[in-house]
């Protein structure tokens, strides 16, 4: 399954899409559900990983690339460093075991992870 994930800046959960099936790439998912519009419209910068490549100015992605110069490279370590906080928003999913071991249609996933978005925030 195929689920985008919007984190804060401090790697706390705040949305979580509707699943679409797994072989769905991650752009044109996150262009489905809008997420390319609407933090275009809000003016707002995100960092996501080279697989948004070509997103826009609203995503900031790492260079690709083996032969990259010094500042690109430092570059790509800094956006690690910022990325790897929103990392810990799809720990946060993937921790529970549910969601590991599921296997049934989008429909359902989609009403299971929003459960597990909401119990997540009612516990923290």
């Amino acid at each position: 399954m195929n689920i985008q994930v919007l984190t804060d800046p401090f790697g706390r959960l705040l949305w979580a899409s509707p699943a679409l099936p797994g072989s769905t790439h991650d752009l044109t998912a996150a262009r489905r559900h809008g997420i390319i519009d609407a933090l275009f419209e809000a003016d707002v910068k995100c960092w996501a990983h080279k697989a948004y490549q070509g997103a826009g100015p609203p995503v900031r992605v790492p260079f690709r690339g083996r032969r990259l110069k010094r500042w690109k490279r430092r570059h790509n370590s800094t956006h690690a460093t910022i990325r790897c906080l929103g990392e810990q928003a799809m720990a946060t999913l993937k921790g529970w075991r549910l969601l590991r071991k599921l296997r049934s249609s989008t429909n359902r996933i989609t009403d299971i992870v929003k459960t597990v978005v909401v119990l997540h925030h009612a516990s923290t």
